[in-house]
């Protein structure tokens, strides 16, 4: 087994040393990187003010919220669910839904109009 010549050495050497320093300048200071500033949109302003801890808007917003949910989950649907019930399994009046008709005769009173059903035509041509 041969060992490196002084040459090889010192190549070696400055190849390891060039390497070392390359892999040390790819570490990123904390102020890098340096990006030029991008203007701020309309947009993005509102967003960082609206976001800010106790801001007005986000304070007003969040009660809104809050009461809407209120409003929702304790008001709304229990009083959709009530009407639903109401309207259409305790109603008992005239022009609920009714699961089955009466039937009607001739001479019979349709409740909704009062019209009074005819009788029926007498012919006899059929028999």
């Amino acid at each position: 087994m041969r060992d490196y010549t002084p040459d090889e050495k010192l190549r070696i050497d400055q190849i390891w040393k060039l390497r070392r320093q390359w892999l040390k300048d790819q570490e990123l200071s904390p102020r890098e990187p340096v990006l030029p500033a991008k203007p701020v949109s309309a947009h993005e302003r509102f967003w960082t003010r609206f976001l800010e801890p106790k801001s007005l808007w986000r304070l007003y917003t969040h009660k809104v919220y809050r009461g809407g949910i209120f409003t929702l989950t304790r008001v709304l649907i229990p009083a959709w669910i009530g009407h639903y019930f109401v309207k259409y399994h305790a109603a008992a009046k005239p022009y609920g839904v009714v699961a089955l008709k009466p039937k009607l005769f001739p001479g019979d009173t349709i409740m909704e109009t009062g019209e009074v059903l005819p009788d029926l035509p007498e012919t006899h041509s059929h028999h």
